[in-house]
């Protein structure tokens, strides 16, 4: 699978190139500790392999190309203080990277350097072109491993090109094959479980983060961790999008509006649902709920491969406009920016707000999220519902579709 993908890769690149991508390292918090090490998912996607100081190095000439990776494997003392990383013979079956072409990883300077040089000229020849992940959001962005090598590349071999990989991985990761696609399945099914189980838990007078203690201890049991930070919001903490406090103490007759995820073997779920703490739906909450549902369920029965992403947003838009408008929230189209201020999706994936590009129409293989929502601060009144739906050639298949969203099932779940 890794090869295949490194293959596609491959061909992105012209003739005597090379592509350098770094796992990354840990990064430290204070005195000895570290901050929790998080992979670079585009060397990830790559290798499947998850650990620090590993790099992977791509050589492609006229007519071969070589794949090497680098790490360093570890000394018994190390192992006795941080446990043992990967051997070579194990991170050549993971990657499918051929055994010979592992290395220390000090060494992937000198070994890349040899292809720059004309003097030191082999089976590939002389390399013209360095690719490196150079993504970044702006110019204050904090340089990553890549930006500093690349510096380090041009104040020693004027004669390299540095271009950046970043889209041509992020095309390929855009679709998804059917190993991720699976991935993605169980992520969603440890959500569901995880949703489940802090239903059962829910009632008034309780605090919402010990609603979180539920849904994290199903993930604890299943071994993997939240893929972002759960949002938990009771009452009018529903309306304020990014809440993540979740230490406000819930009320009778108030809604609770969960977002939250699994990441499983590093590909990510995200779902959002909202449900009544005390099991039943008051008739305004309702009524706001089925406006929010009909805008996913028409969403996801609509969509289909080709679509552009600005007919997808304006799409699921105009649906909470009219149904808005039926009940009198609002006159005028523009008037629900008040009530309904974020986007109606994103792409899923390694990440939660996964690479990809908008401008692009929607193809098969792509999992996108749907995820309408309508914030009536004055009421207290927050809700958002949120599937993971995958593209397909005949129109879309909701992977979440067993979390239950219905108003009848969410009442009859919660008092039985």
């Amino acid at each position: 699978m890794y090869n295949k993908r490194r293959n596609n890769i491959f061909k992105t690149m012209n003739d005597n190139s090379a592509m350098l991508l770094f796992s990354g390292n840990e990064r430290k918090m204070s005195a000895d500790a570290s901050y929790p090490f998080y992979v670079n998912n585009n060397f990830y996607y790559l290798t499947g392999i998850n650990q620090s100081e590993v790099a992977l190095l791509l050589i492609k000439g006229k007519h071969s190309k070589i794949t090497y990776l680098f790490l360093d494997e570890t000394s018994e003392l190390e192992a006795k203080w941080n446990g043992s990383g990967l051997t070579y013979s194990e991170a050549s079956k993971i990657s499918g990277v051929d055994i010979k072409y592992l290395k220390p990883y000090k060494e992937f300077e000198n070994i890349l350097s040899t292809y720059f040089i004309p003097s030191r000229r082999n089976q590939i020849g002389v390399i013209d072109t360095l690719f490196l992940d150079l993504e970044r959001d702006s110019f204050e962005d904090e340089k990553q491993i890549s930006h500093h090598f690349a510096e380090r590349v041009l104040s020693h071999y004027y004669n390299i090109d540095i271009k950046d990989c970043f889209d041509s991985i992020a095309l390929l990761r855009m679709i998804k094959d059917d190993h991720e696609i699976e991935l993605t399945k169980k992520a969603i099914a440890i959500t569901k479980e995880g949703i489940n189980a802090l239903m059962k838990k829910a009632k008034p007078g309780i605090n919402e983060y010990n609603l979180e203690a539920e849904f994290n201890y199903v993930l604890d049991n299943n071994n993997v961790k939240p893929s972002f930070d759960t949002i938990a919001a009771a009452g009018k903490n529903a309306t304020v999008l990014h809440y993540v406090s979740n230490d406000t103490m819930i009320n009778d007759n108030e809604l609770i509006l969960f977002d939250l995820g699994v990441r499983y073997q590093q590909y990510c779920s995200d779902i959002s649902r909202t449900f009544p703490v005390n099991g039943k739906f008051t008739k305004r909450q309702k009524e706001i709920y089925e406006i929010v549902l009909n805008c996913n369920k028409k969403t996801i029965e609509w969509l289909h491969p080709g679509v552009s992403f600005q007919e997808f947003l304006d799409y699921g838009r105009n649906l909470l406009i009219e149904g808005c408008k039926k009940i009198g929230l609002i006159k005028e189209d523009d008037e629900i920016n008040k009530y309904y201020y974020h986007g109606l999706g994103h792409f899923l994936g390694l990440d939660v707000h996964d690479v990809g590009y908008y401008s692009n129409r929607f193809e098969s293989g792509i999992i996108i999220t749907v995820e309408p929502g309508l914030y009536i601060e004055e009421e207290g009144i927050g809700i958002r519902i949120e599937d993971d739906i995958l593209i397909t050639d005949n129109g879309c298949i909701n992977l979440s579709k067993d979390i239950i969203k219905e108003v009848d099932e969410i009442e009859a779940f919660m008092k039985k």
